[in-house]
């Protein structure tokens, strides 16, 4: 339970230190394998690095437009024709943030009044709730239901009232790695436009879709453009996570209210950095292509392994993480295991208690990351072997 800071807003009060840094602490501090935080233990392609030192070299690094530069502008814009067949004027439809995060946080705060409604789906990441609190609004989840995290269309539909402003959407969908098909997207869309609701979909992993799925923007359905605001980012693509560029896009009326609020947040941010993001969607198919089979060998290596040490393994389709049930290996709170077991085995999770309101559901999950290279697996594989060698 988070304890209560006296200087904190009330409706702040229920977040404290995000899970990911104490489980990566936790890992530093016990030399564990970090299979809990979402990110690579390798750099991204080295044409995208050497195009950030050429634009610090190059004297970019004041105060980018607020908007954001405009080559990686087009870029978002040529992106999105390319992959999906989306037209995205540059000029007034795109904005460049500090990660999706900050895209997600900016987008809350400028399209929700205090009091209205968000629906998300949990298990949902952390920073969603903490958006919606920091906008005034209440959320309201819908459960994505295990083994293949379905939900159920007429849960959704009882939850929209006339004080819900949004859905919030994530696809590919972290923690699960669910893929939204193209049926569940159309539910989602005809209860938008029936109800004309707005939607933010998180986009992230877009390319880190496995077994022939596709990812499918659901601004590209029907009547879904116009209230629509579509969120994604440069760290999960291209593996640079510590740079911080991300982007919105969407209608020029929603995306001006976005940019009233971002500019107010950290107003611009990594202007050598979007320099060398733009250059990075330039990138040819077969890059995308071979990140997303790499990805599919690692998540096959790291579940092939979890489920001989035990665990019901929850296959993903998309993302970095796969998700597990620890009861058939005698335990069943996931957040005591996970503080637990660097000292099993010394490797670290997360508990996916902490992505839910229903925490009964959550209670028994637990995330692990495999964005990591295939020894790092291979050696995690080994320690979490021991945990069913203790159990006999």
């Amino acid at each position: 339970m988070t304890v209560k800071n006296p200087y904190l807003a009330e409706r702040l009060q229920d977040f404290g230190t995000t899970i990911f840094a104490e489980m990566s602490a936790l890992a530093v501090r016990t030399n564990s394998i970090n299979l809990g935080q979402g990110f690579p233990d390798t750099d991204g392609p080295n044409q995208v690095a050497e195009a950030a030192i050429k634009a610090i070299k190059d004297g970019h690094n004041q105060y980018p437009p607020g908007l954001g530069i405009e080559s990686l502008r087009v870029a978002v814009s040529d992106h999105q024709k390319r992959f999906y067949g989306i037209e995205v004027d540059p000029d007034t439809e795109v904005l460049i943030t500090a990660g999706a995060s900050e895209a997600l946080a900016a987008s809350l705060i400028a399209l929700v009044e205090p009091g209205q409604e968000v629906i998300t789906f949990e298990p949902y990441f952390d920073v969603y709730a903490a958006g919606i609190a920091m906008a005034g609004g209440k959320r309201r989840v819908v459960t994505l239901k295990t083994p293949n995290y379905s939900f159920d269309y007429e849960d959704l539909v009882s939850k929209v009232n006339s004080n819900t402003r949004l859905i919030l959407l994530n696809s590919p969908h972290n923690p699960t790695g669910k893929v939204f098909n193209h049926q569940e997207l159309s539910q989602i869309a005809k209860l938008a436009v029936d109800k004309d609701l707005l939607v933010i979909t998180d986009e992230v992993y877009e390319h880190l879709v496995f077994d022939g799925q596709s990812h499918i923007p659901i601004s590209t359905l029907p009547d879904m453009k116009e209230r629509t605001l579509t969120i994604s980012s440069a760290a999960k693509t291209f593996g640079f996570t510590g740079w911080k560029i991300g982007w919105a896009h969407g209608p020029s009326e929603l995306l001006s209210a976005v940019r009233i609020v971002k500019q107010s947040l950290t107003y611009v941010n990594g202007a050598p950095f979007q320099h060398a993001i733009a250059e990075a969607l330039k990138l040819d198919e077969s890059y995308y292509k071979n990140l997303a089979l790499d990805m599919a060998n690692k998540r096959n290596i790291l579940c092939k392994g979890l489920e001989k040490a035990g665990f019901e393994v929850f296959k993903p389709s998309g993302t970095y993480y796969a998700t597990v049930d620890i009861r058939p290996l005698g335990d069943e709170d996931g957040i005591e295991f996970c503080w637990d077991l660097p000292n099993r085995c010394g490797v670290v999770a997360v508990p996916n208690e902490v992505f839910y309101d229903n925490k009964s559901i959550g209670k028994p999950l637990v995330r692990f990351a495999y964005c990591k290279k295939p020894e790092v697996l291979d050696h995690a594989v080994e320690k979490l072997l021991s945990l069913k060698t203790a159990k006999k």
